[in-house]
């Protein structure tokens, strides 16, 4: 069976299921960035514009704008209600379609392992922010046990079945992005890691919201029946469920930002 690969295409599901653990790392991220209120920002891979929205909610800007490949994920985030102030528009993260010097503050949520070549990325937030300005990522801990689906990635591995991961999920180490971000030429730079919980009211629950992104989806589908409740079983065993049936457990990212 192949490795699926990771896509984003469907809005809805996206802020269901990754969304929500988007905002809960989100809003840590932008108070620790600190920026004054009334920038204009770029929020690079916006995807569905949840984070877009965040940024808008938390910081208050004069004016941001995001860029994401895909057409349906810029047409969902067009339709957000609360992110009426965002200018959205497709464009590629190692061709960003900006003017120099046209932002305080280029940030790209859970994106940078994902671009092909993120050296290539960082160069053109650089480029796009003005000096003084801030380039700043948060990206799940890929090898460090941080993404959100990693209870189902553990038993698939202990299984032997490959599971999707992020194409430049190398860079996703605290070690990586500190190497990414000197090499780009910014200063001043700090990292931090986020640790969020998210709260699932009952197994199934967990279960029909973390594997409904499309990859998952189509693994799931492609295994036979005996194996699939194999798996479902080990993970009612390693999950944390309290006495009521819920399970409540953590995903961390980390973080890096710098100034131009």
């Amino acid at each position: 069976m192949s490795v699926p690969e990771i896509r984003f295409d469907d809005g809805a599901a996206y802020d269901r299921m990754m969304g929500v653990w988007t905002q809960f790392v989100g809003s840590q991220f932008l108070e620790w960035l600190e920026p004054a209120k009334g920038k204009g920002w770029l929020d690079v891979g916006c995807g569905t514009g949840a984070f877009t929205q965040q940024i808008i909610d938390i910081s208050m800007p004069v004016a941001v704008d995001g860029v994401d490949p895909s057409a349906a994920q810029i047409d969902f985030a067009s339709k957000r209600p609360g992110a009426s102030l965002a200018r959205f528009r497709t464009g590629d993260a190692m061709v960003l379609p900006y003017d120099d010097n046209a932002f305080d503050v280029a940030v790209m949520a859970l994106v940078i392992f994902f671009v092909p070549q993120p050296e290539v990325s960082i160069a053109e937030m650089k480029r796009t922010v003005r000096p003084g300005g801030t380039v700043g990522t948060y990206v799940w801990d890929v090898h460090g046990g941080g993404m959100p689906p990693e209870p189902i990635f553990r038993v698939l591995r202990s299984l032997a079945i490959d599971h999707p991961l992020p194409p430049r999920s190398d860079v996703s180490g605290k070690a990586e992005l500190l190497r990414l971000w000197q090499e780009a030429g910014l200063r001043d730079i700090e990292q931090q890691v986020f640790t969020v919980e998210r709260r699932f009211e009952s197994f199934d629950d967990f279960w029909d919201i973390t594997t409904s992104s499309a990859s998952l989806t189509r693994i799931f589908t492609e295994i036979k029946h005996d194996i699939l409740q194999d798996i479902r079983q080990r993970l009612r065993e390693d999950l944390p469920t309290a006495d009521d049936g819920s399970i409540t457990y953590s995903a961390h990212a980390n973080a890096i930002k710098g100034v131009v």
